[in-house]
């Protein structure tokens, strides 16, 4: 993150990590609600992008629900499309990685 916040202000970097917490806060959640916990968390800079990697052994991609106000949460998997410039899904024999790029340049 030091490489990162030698390009950007005080706020800019400040927005970048609180969009990054929230971010790894919720895939990290998910993981742990929906998805049979944890088995890997990365998180790095690469290409100009703040990437928050997370792994589960369920190989089953969330979905986005309709929002239903009578039923509580429902809208993490909403959010981390929103903050991120890119969301990708991989599954493989061992379950599934949850990437979510935030690109750096965007909060320039």
């Amino acid at each position: 993150m030091n490489a990162l916040s030698a390009e950007l202000t005080a706020g800019q970097t400040r927005r970048l990590r609180e969009d990054a917490l929230l971010i790894a806060s919720e895939l990290a959640s998910n993981a742990l609600r929906h998805g049979g916990g944890i088995t890997r968390f990365r998180a790095r800079v690469q290409d100009g992008a703040l990437l928050v990697e997370v792994s589960d052994p369920s190989p089953r991609a969330p979905q986005l629900r309709p929002h239903d106000p009578t039923v509580p949460g429902g809208f993490g998997w909403m959010m981390v499309n929103n903050l991120a410039h890119t969301v990708t899904v991989e599954t493989d024999g061992r379950g599934k990685t949850i990437r979510a790029a935030l690109d750096v340049g965007s909060y320039r």
